[in-house]
């Protein structure tokens, strides 16, 4: 298992520098400029000073160089430096935001707990939900509760959450004033009457989020349950004597289970992301917002880090997806 995972670790390395120069690539091919937004009082001569202040003088392989050290090594250090208050990354040359003129890094280390605490609760909240119906479910296959589980989940999985949120909106706060509306960002828990209050404000996008991450997993865990029911080791485990609940958590969800990680652990870069509309509808300041005012914006540098964490992260819960994989089934070998 060390082996196959030092390997896929390996293999990474030129796959996520195919994947950021193919980012790079895109964006510098898409329309717009930077400069595009400026008013157009400005002489030519400031113009092009800003422009070379920008960097946009440069050929894009250097550009492109540049950024990539800057993400792979420069970046790496602040992240360190937030985490134990060190001072590895002091003096050296920073990806800026060119909305900002701030370092990226430091803006998006702001954002992320606000994401952290909306998408990535919704998250862990919808999966804790989501496997306890999918078993039972196929357990207890059209039976009541099976039927008004798959009625949920496909409403759960249809419906937008744009919708689902402006309508939590309409119901729980316009009408009943249980909720806030707006996510306040400023909002810091320091005792049990702010720490009520941050439950208050995140409870309707995290139900949102959770009911559209539960549909989609219960019905996955459901089908994986269903289908491993039905094979022979099934009912060998049964002809042996073992108890119906012996046989379903102890044979039956590991195996199910291999699937679903899947499913689960792809969805976890989803949690840095952030959930683009969910956010803007409820106004939560998370990356998935940040992501939509740097392309607005035409702001490079945000909008290629913003990705390509994303890119390493899908990469990295790959990996941790097929390591899973050996731990719950013993037959999968790697080496």
């Amino acid at each position: 298992m060390l082996t196959f995972a030092i390997r896929r670790l390996i293999l990474a390395v030129p796959t996520l520098l195919f994947i950021g120069l193919v980012i790079f690539l895109l964006l510098e091919l898409a329309p717009g400029d930077p400069m595009a937004d400026q008013p157009l009082t400005i002489p030519p001569e400031v113009r092009e000073q800003m422009r070379q202040a920008l960097g946009l003088d440069q050929p894009w392989w250097v550009r492109f160089s540049l950024w990539l050290y800057q993400i792979a090594v420069v970046e790496p250090q602040v992240l360190i430096d937030h985490l134990f208050g060190t001072s590895f990354a002091e003096g050296k040359a920073r990806i800026i935001s060119w909305q900002t003129k701030f370092p990226v890094m430091d803006i998006i280390v702001q954002r992320l707990p606000q994401t952290l605490w909306v998408v990535g609760m919704a998250y862990l909240v919808g999966v804790l939900i989501a496997i306890p119906i999918g078993i039972i479910s196929a357990v207890r296959q059209y039976s009541a509760f099976d039927q008004i589980g798959t009625f949920v989940s496909m409403v759960g999985f249809s419906v937008p959450t744009f919708f689902t949120g402006v309508l939590m909106i309409v119901i729980f706060s316009v009408n009943l004033g249980w909720f806030p509306s707006i996510y306040n960002t400023q909002l810091r828990v320091t005792d049990w009457d702010s720490f009520l209050q941050q439950l208050r404000q995140m409870a309707m996008p995290v139900f949102v989020l959770a009911l559209y991450n539960a549909s989609q997993i219960s019905r996955y865990m459901r089908a994986s349950m269903l289908d491993n029911l039905q094979q022979d080791y099934v009912r060998t485990a049964r002809a042996k004597g073992m108890t119906e609940r012996t046989v379903v958590l102890r044979h039956v969800l590991r195996n199910s289970m291999i699937p679903v990680v899947t499913v689960i652990a792809l969805g976890i870069p989803s949690i840095f992301g952030g959930a683009i509309i969910t956010e803007q509808v409820f106004k939560v300041n998370g990356l998935g917002q940040l992501l939509i005012i740097a392309i607005n914006a035409n702001d490079l540098p945000m909008v290629q880090t913003l990705t390509f964490m994303f890119a390493v992260l899908i990469v990295l819960f790959n990996l941790i997806a097929d390591i899973l994989y050996g731990i719950l089934d013993p037959r999968i070998r790697y080496d």
